[in-house]
């Protein structure tokens, strides 16, 4: 068995591993796992919602995604069902699934796994780059990472 020289990646609570988190969608995303530390394969980011909300109801052509909640109450559409998520929860919205989620508690919690990575990274650094969009903007966003918007948020 071959083993390579890796050091991992030590990134504490409350920090990014690039030292530099996203703020979009309401909330700020703190990269914990790069693809770059996966070759791909995954990225996972700590999502902390301030407020109550979520993205619009969209799918992945070639993502899954994993939520894992660590504080707070959400609501999760994966397909036509909701679920109601707390502390210690997971859900998995395969890809080409529409699904959605809502931060239900004054601030929410919540770990996202994006598996393989894509361009998740790059969506998310371009969406807290950009400021306000039109809702064309937004949907173009969303359509240049892989994404489709098919409904609005929770």
């Amino acid at each position: 068995m071959s083993h390579r020289s890796f050091t991992p990646p030590l990134v504490l609570h409350d920090h990014d591993r690039n030292a530099s988190p996203f703020a979009f969608l309401n909330g700020s995303f703190h990269l914990k796992v790069s693809s770059a530390d996966t070759a791909g394969r995954a990225t996972v980011f700590d999502t902390i919602r301030h407020t109550p909300g979520g993205p619009p109801l969209h799918i992945h052509d070639e993502q899954d995604e994993w939520f894992f909640v660590t504080e707070g109450q959400f609501d999760i559409r994966v397909g036509d069902t909701v679920h109601a998520l707390g502390p210690g929860d997971s859900i998995l919205a395969p890809r080409g699934v529409p699904h959605t989620f809502r931060n239900r508690s004054e601030t929410g919690r919540i770990m996202v796994t994006f598996l393989p990575a894509g361009s998740m990274e790059e969506f998310f650094a371009a969406g807290s780059s950009a400021g306000p969009m039109s809702p064309s903007e937004f949907a173009s966003l969303f359509e240049k990472h892989g994404m489709h918007i098919v409904g609005p948020p929770l």
